[in-house]
């Protein structure tokens, strides 16, 4: 009945007649499953996967990228081009229109206040905020007018679709978030877990680590969307589990990222209620090595952080080695058959930004035994690696998953084979892909030496992504523990080459400085260590229609276009 009224208010509201919203909610219920559980649907405080896509059904950016790569608008009339008018002829500039009469889901005018807001929200200094490489460069953000914005940005931006593009960037409404500024941006819990939107769906319920119940959105701009009336999103468990809930038990009707091995989802496929649905995009699964120290001995507040370099992984010897030490082949063929790719680089693709690195492709135990060596790390009892009293022993966290549990077995024992000691751990994903600044646990406080996980950029251009890597946006204490740089690096001639990309326009130019920022992370400092180039793999129930997999955006990009086949 909370449903109906709500409906029938948006009629009344609009004055349109109650046929034009015949479709709206005719198709009942859908179910989701993502084995990663969302904690906290504030894509600003978190950069987890499960976070920004459970968080995109709700909020919306001006722009979104389609299956191709391509921009298009959303809550913007138009992609702002130098054609149009829209970006400024010295690239110094961007001028976005929203669409007329949009609306908040609780009935409020959507106004380019709310997108100025929630630039300054992101940019504020005390924030942490999560996504602070989208907004690179920008100098300032100005009302024109109700439906007009500008960003202006200190130098040329080439690349000016930062900012407000894809599930990393949304618009949040500033009259819900106004007082949840700065230091108090985590500490506002009903505004996180319940975001006012312009999305197809409303939260009414969130139990975080758990599951988010949802209703369609009664303000949506389109008066036939969304089909689903209600929508659960349920989080946890593993992917096994996830997977046999779409294409054996139709409980679900999809279930996001299956990443398991090729063999279990051919068997799963048997049951018949579902199929499966398959991309590559810039997914890569790799091992970040912390470049601090995470040792328990430091005080709270100190351990991963500038102040303590790695004792071990400071030397870009050891680095190296334990990726020689690495058949990724092998690890493809356990781990993901046809949907993955042995890779060298962290950014793959697209062709215009992906490096011709190739240095990782041959495992190398003898190579990485010498290097060691010459290290000064010497084997010593029971076959581990000694150095001044020390042990070469490492703590090697990742997520809790089938396939990444099968990678830590092997590359513990390959890491054994040349003499260094391996502690296993793995971690709830709600956990460890979590963005509460009071767990130990959370891949951005990084209380380990080396961590394993993926993670992509959406859209075409990976000049963000690569932005994260710069000195400033290290996880940090006075930063809540927010940030993108994982693994601490701080190199000046990085950030000056990424501040280099961002005045580069000619595309050729920027596809050669976008490889050799990726070769420094990966074959030049081995900060960054990739393994698996990943082809996104989910399911959906045959009887669930309008999915389009998307590896440029959130997976859930259209989801007011699905629909249920009858």
């Amino acid at each position: 009945m909370k449903l109906k009224s709500l409906l029938l208010g948006a009629v009344a509201a609009t004055g349109l007649a109650p046929a034009a919203f015949a479709e709206r909610g005719a198709d009942g219920h859908v179910n989701i499953i993502y084995w990663q559980a969302p904690s906290i649907l504030n894509p600003y405080l978190s950069s987890g996967t499960k976070d920004l896509e459970s968080a995109s059904l709700v909020i919306e950016p001006l722009g979104r990228y389609d299956q191709t790569g391509a921009l298009v608008p959303y809550l913007a009339e138009e992609i702002p081009t130098i054609e149009n008018g829209g970006v400024a002829a010295d690239l110094t500039s961007i001028t976005w229109k929203l669409k007329s009469g949009l609306k908040w889901s609780d009935g409020s005018p959507v106004t380019s206040a709310d997108v100025k807001f929630t630039a300054d929200y992101c940019m504020h200094p005390e924030g942490g905020c999560a996504q602070l490489a989208k907004f690179q460069g920008v100098s300032s953000i100005d009302v024109v007018d109700d439906l007009t914005v500008k960003v202006t940005f200190a130098e040329p931006k080439p690349n000016p679709y930062g900012p407000f593009m894809g599930a990393q960037s949304p618009i949040i409404q500033k009259a819900q978030f106004e007082n949840c500024t700065g230091a108090k941006a985590p500490e506002c819990t009903s505004a996180n877990f319940g975001p006012i939107g312009t999305g197809p769906f409303v939260v009414t319920e969130f139990k975080p680590n758990d599951v988010i119940s949802m209703v369609a959105n009664p303000n949506y701009r389109d008066p036939a969307k969304p089909a689903f009336a209600t929508l659960t999103f349920k989080g946890g468990g593993d992917a096994t589990a996830a997977g046999r809930a779409v294409l054996e038990t139709g409980e679900f009707d999809y279930a996001w990222n299956l990443q398991l091995a090729p063999d279990v989802i051919a068997n799963m496929l048997k049951g018949g209620k579902g199929e499966t649905v398959a991309a590559f995009g810039s997914l890569v699964e790799r091992i970040e090595m912390n470049m601090t120290d995470p040792s328990p001995s430091l005080p709270e507040g100190e351990r991963s952080t500038a102040k303590h370099p790695h004792p071990a992984l400071s030397d870009v010897r050891v680095r190296k080695a334990l990726s020689m030490a690495i058949d990724r082949a092998l690890l493809v063929e356990i781990g993901y058959g046809q949907a993955g790719r042995p890779t060298c680089n962290l950014v793959p693709a697209p062709a215009l930004y992906a490096s011709d690195n190739t240095d990782c492709m041959t495992q190398d135990i003898e190579g990485a035994k010498a290097l060691l060596d010459e290290a000064g790390w010497k084997v010593g009892a029971g076959g581990i690696r000694e150095k001044d009293g020390k042990k070469l022993s490492l703590l090697y966290q990742t997520s809790t998953n089938a396939v990444r549990q099968d990678f830590q077995a092997l590359i513990k024992q390959w890491w054994s084979e040349i003499g260094v000691e391996t502690e296993l751990r793995n971690i709830s994903g709600s956990v460890f892909f979590g963005g509460d600044p009071g767990s130990p646990d959370t891949f951005q406080k990084f209380y380990a030496d080396v961590e394993m996980y993926a993670n992509n950029f959406d859209g075409t251009d990976p000049e963000s992504y690569l932005a994260q890597h710069t000195c400033e946006k290290a996880p940090k204490p006075e930063s809540q523990w927010q940030g993108e740089n994982i693994n601490r690096f701080c190199d000046p001639a990085y950030d000056a080459l990424v501040a280099e990309l961002g005045r580069t326009g000619e595309l050729s130019k920027r596809g050669e400085i976008a490889k050799k920022l990726n070769d420094m992370l990966t074959k030049d400092s081995y900060v960054v260590v990739p393994l698996v180039d990943r082809g996104r793999v989910s399911a959906h129930a045959k009887s669930l229609g309008g999915v389009v997999l998307n590896t440029w955006d959130s997976e859930l990009w259209n989801a007011a276009d699905w629909y249920r086949i009858k």
